[in-house]
């Protein structure tokens, strides 16, 4: 399964431009090398750029990665769903919203780091047991058509984004 499979009506227009930086291969294979550039990338952050903040209103380095966790559950749930061929329309969320109350900068890098590393290999494992066919089936997630091969390229590229912000923005 690669990026190259997923058609446009999987997915809200909205993620062309995360699905876009994913690149050639299996999306199983980059979203576990994914876990390990990304985990490498937070630990070689100086100390001193986990609470930094290029802007006012802008999220902290400790906070991207929170973002990146908090993403991840809710789009396994969703590849959860509809790998069970689960119709049920599931509703957005504001990820705005789930940054203050998730309290990332009181917590360590070494700790999120860990939290995110748990997470992955919930999604690896999830997308690991799922066999061709459910890959593709339709759900409908805030509205717009989504399948769990979308979900699989839309983790890799919505990772790569924040990385590539923080590289340009932060360091």
């Amino acid at each position: 399964m690669t990026v190259q499979d997923i058609q446009p009506d999987e997915y809200n227009p909205y993620y062309k431009t995360y699905i876009n930086k994913v690149g050639d291969g299996d999306l199983l294979e980059l979203l576990y090398k994914r876990q390990e550039i990304t985990t490498k990338f937070f630990k070689s952050l100086d100390e001193s750029k986990y609470l930094y903040r290029y802007a006012d209103g802008k999220w902290t380095p400790l906070e991207i990665l929170q973002h990146i966790i908090d993403t991840e559950r809710i789009f396994y749930y969703r590849a959860l769903r509809f790998a069970r061929m689960d119709a049920t329309p599931l509703i957005g969320f504001e990820h705005n919203d789930y940054i203050n109350p998730s309290r990332a900068n009181n917590k360590s890098m070494p700790q999120i780091i860990k939290e995110y590393d748990v997470e992955r290999q919930h999604s690896l494992v999830l997308f690991q047991s799922l066999e061709e066919d459910v890959f593709s089936f339709k759900g409908t997630a805030n509205g717009s058509a989504m399948t769990a091969r979308a979900i699989a390229a839309i983790m890799i590229g919505h990772e790569k984004h924040h990385i590539e912000v923080i590289k340009e923005r932060y360091l």
